[in-house]
């Protein structure tokens, strides 16, 4: 497993904002993750750099700039970045372009369709409870962890995450990263 050495989000340097490095809770969400999917005899998936650099934009998004208003859920994007606004819907409408952040985030470098979990918190966001809702509470959320329902076969090779105030998200792609895997933060 990854060694639990992180520095929060909030505290890294400008260079480390964006898929560098995780936070402790996010290694921490990412062993909780390949842990409940290696008691269902799944094989762990491996901390991908470009899944996530989109995970921590997107919570950065979503703390900065509050798109999940309305009709719009947490899988949402404003238009005040470098990426195309999504308001997605309950109804998935909208799904491709929630699905295309990766290749859209990374400038192509990761060119396959990327899918996400998301929570909220009224406080701080934590790997464990964001984990434990997921588990728990929503069957679609859990459905995607451990490849069920009609995630089934999906084969997960990489996953991003990202942790950031009121927000947890988690992204899962089918191939590996082109780019490699991203390890904990340092000092």
């Amino acid at each position: 497993m990854y060694e639990l050495q992180g520095v929060p989000a909030a505290d890294r340097p400008p260079a480390q904002q964006s898929g560098a490095c995780l936070s402790e809770e996010e290694v921490k969400m990412g062993n909780l993750i390949n842990q409940y999917r290696a008691e269902k005899g799944l094989k762990p998936i491996a901390f991908s750099r470009s899944l996530t650099q989109v995970a921590q934009a997107h919570v950065r998004d979503l703390y900065d700039n509050r798109p999940n208003t309305g009709n719009c859920n947490l899988h949402s994007w404003s238009d005040k970045g470098n990426w195309t606004p999504v308001c997605y819907t309950d109804d998935h409408k909208n799904a491709q372009g929630m699905w295309n952040k990766p290749r859209e985030i990374t400038g192509g470098l990761y060119t396959s369709y990327g899918y996400e979990i998301a929570y909220w918190h009224s406080a701080q966001a934590t790997a464990e409870e964001a984990f434990d809702r997921w588990k728990s509470s929503s069957s679609g959320h859990n459905a995607v962890m451990i490849e069920d329902s009609i995630w089934k076969g999906m084969n997960w090779q990489a996953m991003g995450i990202g942790i950031y105030q009121n927000y947890a998200v988690v992204w899962f792609g089918q191939p590996a990263d082109p780019q490699g895997s991203v390890t904990a933060c340092t000092r």
